[in-house]
């Protein structure tokens, strides 16, 4: 099995609640209790940072899955992390998607709170020019805390315009509606592509835009985070919005793919 580099955090250090890595951790832990790898106990060691004398341990998977330090010295607890994630993977025990889907299922945050935005703005059109005009305050008007955001820009896709997102510099990412960035957003290739050739990189994801339709690259910035809004399925009419956020995807808020149809929910449900 190829070995997997292992994922550089890209969140500023803050002196205030777990870091990038504690987060990890301690989502890594509850899926390695989950598949009964780890007892509770062992779990709560794990989550709790108790190595009762392992060093020895966490020196070997170190020395067996080479972190690379390339664009930061890691902590003795990171590389720690990145070596055990390294040697879970390997071992198919657990994914990188598994661990980014409970890091979100632990903080409560997942796209379903972008998808609920999105399926209000379809609904409510005073909603959506308020989320035009003041993208932050919209949100919270659901309940989503955007407390640590700047400035949160919406833009819409239709028949003739297709937006698509993009940090040129690193990851920046509306986390507080989406969660977690997934790995292809902050891949190089990804970064750099996507601006020279979306049309390319999107139908390389699966989307296929017709040539008339124009594309907008937006691309976010440690200020400023973009959240799409997809244009709204057919025969969706009279749907209500929890109906409707269940047709909203995170990619599609990304800009990589519309949202469902209706007959590609049912088909998932099956």
């Amino acid at each position: 099995m190829a070995k997997e580099k292992p994922e550089a955090s890209t969140e500023p250090a803050s002196t205030e609640g777990p870091s990038y890595f504690e987060r990890r951790a301690r989502a890594t832990a509850d899926l390695l209790k989950e598949k009964g790898v780890l007892s509770a106990d062992e779990t709560r060691n794990v989550k709790h940072g108790h190595d009762h004398g392992h060093d020895d341990v966490f020196e070997q998977l170190h020395a067996n899955n080479p972190i690379d330090t390339t664009e930061h010295e890691h902590t003795l607890f990171e590389k720690q992390m990145l070596a055990i994630g390294n040697l879970l993977r390997e071992k198919g025990i657990i994914s990188t998607d598994e661990v980014r889907r409970k890091i979100d299922e632990n903080e409560g945050v997942s796209p379903h709170q972008g998808s609920r935005v999105v399926a209000r703005a379809w609904t409510d059109p005073e909603y959506k020019k308020r989320l035009f005009e003041d993208g932050i305050a919209a949100a919270e008007e659901l309940g989503v805390d955007m407390s640590t955001a700047n400035q949160l820009i919406a833009v819409e896709n239709s028949d003739d315009v297709h937006h698509v997102v993009v940090c040129t510099l690193c990851s920046c990412y509306p986390r507080q509606l989406l969660g977690q960035p997934p790995d292809w957003y902050k891949s190089t290739n990804y970064r750099t592509r996507v601006v020279v050739d979306p049309r390319r990189v999107l139908k390389e994801m699966g989307l296929e835009l017709p040539e008339p339709v124009e594309v907008r690259v937006v691309d976010s910035t440690a200020e400023t985070r973009y959240l799409v809004l997809p244009r709204r399925p057919e025969g969706t009419e009279g749907w209500s919005e929890e109906q409707l956020a269940g047709l909203v995807t995170r990619n599609s808020m990304v800009g990589c793919s519309n949202a469902l149809t209706p007959m590609q929910k049912e088909m998932m449900a099956d």
